[in-house]
């Protein structure tokens, strides 16, 4: 086995730098060849332009700088828009570029930081780089990248939090609390932490998550009162924004019951039911992973519980498919048996298979799924349901240790 300070070498990332290079280098032939390229990457560059051209972000549909193959609602709350702003001078093509740069080196960040949190890791695992690089494969990851979308970053903005942060002394550990903070600004759903922080007893990382996050909402309606009032009155809850609930894309606890009531007015009542059911337990697994010294499945159970109760949580979203698949390899022996590489080459198996883009989806034909469909719909569900029900049978079983806050 080999210890936590052998994944401090930076030299094993190699690979990470010349893939950044390589996607940059991407961005900038696909604005020369003018190839159509990061449709989400184009919203969020068109919304820093729309702030600081002083246009509305949340009254129409689409926004006047957005290129006509990514005519798309600006979905994220206003503080996104702002943080933006260094896409904002660059050409479409080269924002993706920069963005799929930033995003691999944010993969890398997370890799570094949950093996370093972990006990241990089996010496036949490949180097850290070559492990991100395999990453690639995952359809949350691949689709993140190729649309443009922000979630490796904001996965690392948070994963430095808890596992960083959490762990510093001196000056940095009084920043605990406020990359979580950020990170919700631009997407709600990481907010989420802020439970973990609680149950964990972090209380003052608790209060400058939500001290940051509020703060940067003041300071966007000092900007644009009017998106701010917008966005949090009307276009935050306006599901249309974001597109059909019930599409099979959307693997959240929402989504599964407007697939299985045919959109009911009862779907979204049971979706916040069974939402606030599973979160007792989750919080429960969550104290008593992180007292006993477990930080990486604590976070682990927090991330996927967000994704599950999330109204909208797109394929793409999934990203924490990578500590998860990274932890469960770590906790192998270095001789596993076929049934001990169960749990991470199933887990790896779902989310390499594309399995949503093979189902029957469009046009309401996900409400006409038969049971056997909506198993496999429901895949990216089913992977924290039965990961989480195992690790609290596990949990339960164990002696009860004295609980240690880990240092």
């Amino acid at each position: 086995m080999q210890s936590r300070d052998s994944v401090v070498n930076w030299r094993a990332f190699a690979p990470v730098f010349v893939l950044a290079g390589i996607l940059f280098a991407a961005g900038v032939v696909a604005w020369l060849l003018d190839w159509r390229l990061g449709v989400d990457s184009a919203v969020y560059r068109s919304g820093a332009i729309t702030l600081w051209a002083g246009e509305p972000l949340y009254d129409g549909t689409t926004l006047n700088s957005e290129p006509w193959w990514a005519l798309l609602p600006f979905t994220y709350p206003p503080t996104a828009a702002l943080l933006f702003t260094p896409l904002a001078p660059l050409p479409v093509q080269v924002a993706w570029g920069v963005l799929g740069a930033v995003s691999v080196l944010s993969l890398a960040f997370v890799m570094w930081a949950t093996l370093r949190a972990l006990p241990r890791r089996p010496s036949w695992l490949v180097s850290p780089g070559t492990l991100v690089v395999l990453t690639l494969i995952l359809e949350p990851v691949w689709r993140t990248l190729f649309l443009g979308q922000i979630n490796l970053i904001l996965m690392a903005l948070v994963v430095a939090d808890v596992l960083v942060l959490s762990r510093a002394t001196g000056r940095a550990r009084r920043f605990g609390g406020v990359l979580i903070g950020v990170a919700g600004a631009v997407k709600i759903i990481p907010m989420v932490f802020v439970g973990q922080l609680l149950v964990t007893r972090r209380w003052a990382d608790a209060a400058r998550a939500i001290a940051t996050f509020l703060g940067l909402q003041v300071l966007m309606y000092l900007l644009i009162p009017h998106d701010v009032t917008r966005y949090w009155g009307e276009a935050a809850r306006d599901a249309g924004r974001t597109g059909p609930i019930y599409w099979a894309g959307n693997q959240s606890v929402n989504a599964l019951f407007a697939r299985l009531t045919d959109l009911s007015t009862v779907a979204w009542p049971l979706a916040i039911a069974a939402c606030a059911v599973i979160a007792v337990p989750a919080a429960l697994l969550v104290r008593r992973l992180y007292f006993r010294g477990d930080a990486v499945p604590a976070m682990l159970v927090t991330a996927f519980f967000g994704l599950m109760i999330s109204p909208v949580s797109w394929s793409h979203h999934w990203v924490w498919a990578v500590p998860l698949i990274v932890f469960l390899l770590c906790r192998l022996p270095e001789h596993p048996t076929w049934r001990e590489l169960a749990a991470p080459v199933s887990v790896a198996v779902v989310y390499v298979s594309c399995v949503l883009l093979w189902m029957r989806n469009g046009r309401g034909t996900e409400l006409r799924w038969h049971a056997g469909e909506f198993v496999l719909g429901s895949a990216y569900l089913l992977v924290p349901v039965v990961l989480g029900t195992i690790a609290a049978v596990r949990v339960l079983r164990q002696r009860r240790p004295g609980e240690k806050v880990p240092t």
